[in-house]
């Protein structure tokens, strides 16, 4: 049966990996628990760290399940063929029970049995080795005894076959990553890593050690297997595109963003629709977590906002000149029914998004035409920037973006030095809240109480320390 969508394809992973005596567990909340150092999910791992230590899990020692997901460090990436801010990630784990030899059999067995991939277009890369830990011949062995020819197996650095920490600190190891030819005409015979034809479909992690504080690699008590495979870019493969953005996951939300715009899918509006696409998918599923986290300017609400209203911008750079993101999220919700959180907290989500929505769109225009009046050197001061922040609610990446899209630069050192000077004043007068014992605590006078304690820091932080209230 060829594989056209996620169910299909999340289905056959989850059944072969039971076949092969893993229990299946369900996603984890998009917020870590045990890793305060990163803001969201970033892979399957997270929520199993305890038991890459060596805590029992009650299910036991072979696990398999698909985990939503969230990188922000792709954020600025999003727009080509590839790369998406929320995904989910299928995961076949191991707690100290099977190693590499069983790990890399069950790739290409599913691979080539269960998916009916050709054997003849595959290659991967191992790790080479260095001065933490050494080269994969292991690994290398393995492909080799398979089938895979030695001229399709490449040995690179820590920066391609090294997965982990998702943090700072925690479980990582050398890793094996499977390639997919997806170019036109016969496979070359040598995989080169860098030809983008060759699309990584897998990745296979050996997790035996756990990076210290200091940046130590020490061996862990147990050697442990940590597979990833992204839904998007699998269903791609399988399905002969080039292009994350033609599956079945992301047709219904483009269709919606073509109506809506009036816009078709190709040449520079591509790029503008995948960005609302990808955006709003994320911001559907953060607003959805049980956690309720909602728009704001810190953590997790501040990727948040920076989403929507990066989907928003662009949304106006289609021609978008109504409220439309509440209706695209309205199409996003049924392609993941089996995410039962998302029902669940359906008016949670449309509510903040359309909230956020007119709360941006108020300032929008005002804030491009305060940017276009700033926007005549070369250089937008810090100052300049974070009076868009404070006043147009525009992210500092969205100033960036705008400045890089004329040539301009700016001053990020003098605007984190402004944003960290704005929240000393605001924990001053937040302070200033409790001390003072207000004999009125409404709303109203809270806000006018703590505006009248910034002020006062203002004065005298400016003009003289002698300024009293």
């Amino acid at each position: 049966m060829k594989i056209t969508t996620r169910e299909e394809l999340i289905k056959a992973y989850i059944d072969f990996f039971k076949s092969k005596k893993h229990k299946e567990i369900h996603s984890s909340s998009l917020i870590p628990e045990n890793d305060p150092t990163v803001l969201f999910t970033t892979a399957g791992m997270h929520p199993l760290v305890p038991y890459l230590f060596g805590q029992k899990h009650p299910l036991g020692k072979r696990l398999v399940d698909v985990q939503k997901c969230i990188r922000t460090d792709d954020i600025d990436d999003v727009g080509d063929e590839v790369h998406h801010t929320f995904f989910e990630m299928l995961g076949n784990w191991s707690f100290g029970d099977y190693f590499k030899k069983e790990a890399i059999e069950f790739s290409f067995e599913f691979l080539t049995s269960a998916l009916k991939l050709d054997k003849d277009k595959l290659a991967v890369s191992c790790f080479i080795g260095d001065s933490d830990a050494s080269r994969d011949d292991e690994s290398s062995k393995i492909w080799l005894d398979l089938g895979i020819a030695k001229e399709r197996i490449a040995f690179l650095g820590k920066k391609d076959n090294w997965w982990g920490p998702a943090g700072e600190t925690g479980p990582c190891g050398p890793d094996t990553e499977m390639f997919y030819y997806t170019g036109k005409g016969k496979t070359p015979k040598k995989f080169d890593a860098s030809d983008s034809n060759w699309v990584e479909i897998w990745n296979d992690v050996f997790m035996e050690y756990n990076k210290t504080k200091n940046g130590k690699y020490e061996m862990l008590k147990q050697k442990n297997v940590d597979t990833g495979m992204g839904v998007e870019r699998t269903l791609a493969v399988l399905n002969q595109l080039d292009d994350n953005y033609q599956t079945s996951i992301f047709i219904p939300i483009i269709n919606s963003i073509e109506k809506l715009s009036g816009k078709k899918y190709y040449g520079n509006d591509k790029i503008a629709i995948r960005i609302i696409a990808d955006h709003l998918r994320a911001a559907v599923f953060i607003l959805g977590d049980e956690r309720g986290i909602k728009p704001s300017n810190i953590g997790q609400g501040y990727v948040l906002r920076r989403l929507i209203r990066r989907a928003i911008r662009y949304g106006k750079i289609l021609g978008i000149n109504s409220s439309f993101i509440v209706h695209i999220a309205k199409v996003i919700l049924p392609i993941y029914h089996d995410y039962q959180e998302l029902e669940r907290n359906h008016r949670f989500i449309y509510s903040n998004l359309e909230e956020e929505e007119k709360r941006f769109m108020e300032t929008l225009e005002k804030g491009l035409k305060k940017f276009n009046e700033i926007c005549t050197d070369k250089i937008i001061t810090g100052k300049e920037a974070f009076l868009l922040f404070q006043s147009y609610g525009f992210p500092i990446e969205m100033t960036e973006e705008l400045a890089s899209e004329k040539g301009v630069k700016v001053d990020l050192e003098e605007y984190n030095e402004e944003f960290e000077r704005h929240q000393d004043l605001s924990r001053t007068a937040s302070s200033g809240v409790f001390k003072s014992g207000l004999a009125d605590d409404s709303d109203v006078v809270r806000k006018l109480h703590t505006a009248t304690h910034l002020l006062n820091e203002a004065l005298r932080r400016i003009l003289n320390s002698d300024i009293k209230q």
